[in-house]
């Protein structure tokens, strides 16, 4: 109501729920700009945001960029606190490391700037994406910024454009959402290795180590419980090796953000080994 009535917005009202990556075709398709922002209806953008993403599409080899994502309600409860620190380290890791190769494997939904160009040459296999041989309902995120590397485009991260975005306040959404995330992870790594190769051997160590870390996860844990069950003895060696490289990783994500708040990311670990794991 807000907005209907100023010239420089137009709403496309689709007479029925079509889905995110429908509505999204059909926007790009009747947009006519060089860029496209696309924002998820729970975010909110920093006011320097479309200029900074924009300044970083200025080279015409990059496709796609994001900006870095902070939890909007994040003081409402432990887990939302839990959820911001670790969109921090998804972000300012893992999307920073592998913008020093302008692949990111990624470009989050909540606030992502596209080449229009670009997207038009890929919108029909994005359309028409099939999983277990019915059209695709999730991953869009992922499925899009593969495609904009297989074509050739350059994938970029600008950490300093905030977008603030709601999380899972409780459990249940929480998991269903990582559930989602999970399966996409799987499916689109498995459409991207031929991808890898000519990218970068730090990205294909990258994206194997995601993959194959949390396997590994799982079977330390599986085999701490067989020595338990079995022998009645404490598998002191994997719970110490767990706490260790949690610990690790949590102090340097400290040292690097200079906030303390990052040693209780700590947390996440025991919530990663008895629920997200089994999940």
């Amino acid at each position: 109501d807000h907005y209907a009535c100023d010239p420089r917005f137009r709403f496309i009202l689709m007479p029925k729920n079509v889905g995110k990556r429908k509505a999204q075709i059909v926007a790009i398709r009747e947009s006519s700009g060089d860029l496209v922002l696309n924002v998820d209806s729970d975010t909110t953008i920093a006011p320097d945001v479309v200029t900074k993403l924009a300044l970083k599409m200025y080279s015409p080899a990059v496709g796609a960029a994001m900006g870095q994502l902070t939890a909007s309600n994040r003081s409402d409860t432990w887990l939302t606190r839990l959820i911001d620190m670790e969109y921090w380290l998804a972000c300012n890791e893992e999307r920073a490391a592998q913008a020093r190769f302008g692949a990111v494997m990624c470009c989050c939904g909540p606030c992502a700037m596209y080449r229009r160009s670009a997207l038009l040459l890929l919108l029909d296999k994005y359309e028409t994406q099939l999983f277990r041989g019915r059209p695709s309902d999730f991953g869009e995120d992922r499925h899009l910024t593969i495609l904009m590397l297989n074509a050739g485009f350059r994938t970029e991260y600008v950490p300093d454009a905030i977008a603030a975005t709601v999380v899972p306040n409780s459990m249940g959404a929480y998991l269903r959402q990582q559930l989602r995330w999970a399966r996409s992870t799987f499916r689109d790594t498995l459409l991207a290795l031929r991808l890898l190769p000519g990218l970068d051997r730090y990205l294909t160590l990258d994206v194997i180590g995601q993959n194959l870390g949390p396997l590994l996860l799982a079977l330390s844990v599986l085999t701490g419980l067989a020595q338990l069950a079995l022998t009645a003895t404490v598998p002191w060696s994997t719970i110490l090796m767990i706490a260790s490289m949690t610990m690790v990783r949590c102090g340097v994500a400290a040292f690097r953000a200079r906030e303390l708040r990052f040693l209780g990311f700590s947390l996440h670990t025991l919530l990663n080994v008895a629920l997200l794991l089994p999940l």
